[in-house]
């Protein structure tokens, strides 16, 4: 049992493996197909991340990149795919077997976000570096088995991928700038942690703690990890895999979060209810740090821990 500091802070660690399909469309074995969608880790400073998406390019090892066009362009507010939620771009779609190298979202409107902030919901253009025209490119291998079928999600990771570059922005340019920072995960090997925090007893104003919101949970690989903050300008130090925000929707005593779409292995969880930017470094109070185990098998697997004060 793992013990730590915080009263109220549960975890369970939970998987499901998917079986890969054989024999999906080729007698030959030259192709195979592909199922690919879309997901978000929670962000908190923004209440919209739109992206409009025409097709999708994949490129193989070897040979010319190949286009889908969508049936649809798909608008799409990153942000309501969240905790685990896909929007799925295309399933079964026939490609040539092997090896690939990168895919491409190309763009057909611009994207844009709302902040949190704002009532009005007023749309603040997205500067892409390598601009619209050009897409939103994101490397990471994968593998079409020849004559069977591959399951992926792109987790598209919008608090590591938006920043703020306010006066640092290019001349005639919007405030924010998307430089995409994603996860290609193979369903077959992904697993979720879930869990639940007392962000009403932290918060309470006889805790200690010096709260700014209702916080988020901080995932980071391996084990008896110190926690970091979201400080993606220091390349020295190996910041969250991802930090998920709480959430109280059953209005329940305890507040819950999900960090899914992570593959199986050992990982350490820490809690924070102080603001994170992602371009500065910033001294954050973390509570209840724990490690969590997380398994991927055929059934679904469920460690948990209790966290006691």
């Amino acid at each position: 049992m793992k013990y730590a500091l915080v009263k109220g802070l549960s975890v369970a660690a939970l998987a499901a493996a998917i079986s890969a399909c054989g024999g999906s469309g080729s007698d030959s074995g030259s192709t195979g197909t592909l199922s690919l969608g879309l997901t978000d880790a929670p962000v908190t400073s923004l209440s919209q991340a739109n992206l409009n998406i025409t097709s999708v390019e994949v490129k193989p090892s070897e040979g010319e990149s190949v286009t889908i066009e969508l049936a649809q362009p798909l608008d799409i507010n990153l942000l309501d795919f969240q905790g685990g939620k896909v929007a799925q771009l295309f399933e079964g779609q026939e490609f040539p077997a092997g090896q690939y190298q990168w895919i491409r979202l190309h763009l057909g409107e611009d994207p844009y976000v709302v902040e949190a902030s704002d009532v009005n919901e007023t749309p603040v253009f997205l500067f892409l570096p390598s601009g619209r025209q050009t897409g939103l490119k994101l490397n990471g291998g994968f593998v079409i088995p020849a004559g069977g079928s591959a399951d992926f999600t792109i987790d598209f990771d919008v608090k590591k991928s938006i920043f703020n570059a306010g006066a640092n922005a290019p001349a005639g340019q919007d405030k924010y700038m998307l430089k995409p920072s994603h996860r290609l995960i193979n369903n077959v090997e992904a697993g979720s942690i879930v869990g639940d925090v007392d962000v009403i007893g932290i918060t309470d104003p006889k805790s200690p703690y010096n709260c700014n919101y209702d916080g988020s949970v901080y995932v980071y690989e391996g084990s008896d990890v110190t926690p970091t903050d979201l400080d993606l300008t220091n390349t020295e130090v190996e910041g969250p895999v991802v930090a998920v925000p709480v959430t109280n929707e059953e209005q329940a005593s305890l507040f819950s979060f999900k960090a899914a779409f992570l593959p199986a292995g050992e990982y350490t969880i820490a809690y924070s209810c102080q603001t994170d930017d992602n371009e500065t470094s910033e001294p954050l109070e973390f509570i209840g740090t724990q490690n969590v185990s997380l398994a991927i098998t055929e059934d679904d697997a469920e460690a948990t821990a209790e966290i006691i004060q």
